[in-house]
């Protein structure tokens, strides 16, 4: 995405939020020589998002779109301020919550004719960070991510084609849905997942140091978004309570005949009749639902080679490696670095197709690297 790419979104564009959405939102457009404003109630944060250039800091009188990036718990009372506010204007929301707040927002409208909700669209950009706030913020936090746009009866054809090109010069790609099927599916894709790595992560805070100095990859993998926003996510997961308790119950059943096979290894041992079928079931539709997962670019899943190199921890390094594959002709499919406690190497561990692996990991030796068999 540059700056001479088409630009459908008119400004100027006023945003209400200065944290990882609203300033990487405002950061894309700007980029694009689209004039941006921005409000927040924090004016730390709010000068550092104009600081990195973000847009300024003044309202304009009558902005063409209104992007609301607060927290999902106080995202219908800055709507609906912002449909008083700015009456030509269209607003759309970024909240990961779509049903209630249309909910609560329906009933504003009806105590409240300024609250215009057929210029009102609500969106949601799938795209994220651990890390929050303005600092963490990127231009390019979009490209190639999922935007849904979840229109609802009311909302005028202007409107919603003012939010799909929002999405579309933000370099996203424009999913539509209703407020309930996106409830729904981001219940099962994000907000369960979520608590599913908190529970495990927790499991940690009392464990002993030498039982973590054995961590490796697998918990890592499990755990990473633990490092999450409590407050952010606690407002995320109430808002979706219908979809995501219907999630847990089907996970609470499944844990409780998992634990009943296990129960019966530890008791009669292992290979106490029920024990084994009970785990390899669960294991097995697990393999399923990994190979339902869309690959690279959104395609079929496909399964990959892994050349495994010891990297030494040491600057330019892991560039070095990324350099001489791009030389033996292998395209990367995808990567990641394990590190051993108290090693001076890393493992790097990269993802090609199945008739590059053979070939890259001689070329690689014959250039020092030492590759790990599998």
């Amino acid at each position: 995405m540059t700056a001479d790419d088409p630009t459908a979104t008119r400004g100027p564009v006023h945003i209400v939020g200065t944290g990882l959405l609203g300033t990487s939102i405002a950061l894309a457009l700007t980029a694009r020589q689209v004039p941006v404003t921005l409000s927040d109630t924090s004016p730390s944060m709010l000068a550092l998002a104009r600081d990195l250039g973000a847009g300024e800091i003044d309202a304009p009188a009558a902005p063409a779109l209104v992007v609301v990036a607060v927290p999902p718990d106080v995202t219908s009372g800055e709507v609906a301020r912002a449909l008083r506010t700015f009456p030509d204007a269209v607003v759309t929301d970024v909240a990961s919550v779509k049903s209630v707040l249309l909910a609560e927002l329906r009933e504003l409208g009806e105590a409240d004719p300024q609250v215009d909700l057929s210029r009102y669209v609500g969106s949601h950009p799938m795209a994220g960070r651990e890390k929050s706030g303005a600092a963490a913020a990127s231009a390019d936090l979009f490209i190639g991510r999922p935007w849904v746009i979840a229109a609802h009866e009311h909302s005028t054809d202007t409107a919603v084609l003012t939010v799909r090109a929002l999405a579309a010069d933000a370099g996203a790609s424009v999913v539509s849905m209703d407020a309930v099927e996106h409830d729904d599916a981001v219940a099962l894709i994000s907000h369960v997942p979520q608590l599913m790595a908190s529970l495990m992560a927790a499991q940690l805070t009392e464990a002993p140091e030498r039982a973590l100095a054995l961590a490796g990859q697998g918990v890592r993998d499990v755990t990473r978004i633990a490092a999450s926003d409590p407050r952010l996510w606690s407002a995320i997961l109430t808002g979706n309570a219908r979809a995501v308790s219907g999630l847990l119950r089907g996970i609470r059943d499944e844990l409780d005949s998992l634990v009943a096979a296990v129960e019966r290894a530890a008791a009669d041992g292992p290979l106490a009749p029920g024990a084994v079928a009970g785990i390899s079931r669960l294991i097995t539709a697990g393999n399923h639902g990994v190979s339902r997962v869309p690959g690279k670019h959104g395609g079929a899943r496909r399964r990959y080679a892994e050349v495994t190199v010891l990297v030494p921890d040491e600057p330019g390094e892991l560039g070095r490696l990324f350099s001489e594959v791009g030389e033996i002709g292998v395209n990367i499919e995808d990567f990641q670095m394990e590190h051993s406690p108290k090693q001076k190497v890393g493992m790097a561990i990269v993802s090609v197709t199945q008739d590059s692996a053979q070939p890259l990991e001689q070329a690689l030796e014959q250039r020092g690297w030492r590759v790990v068999a599998p």
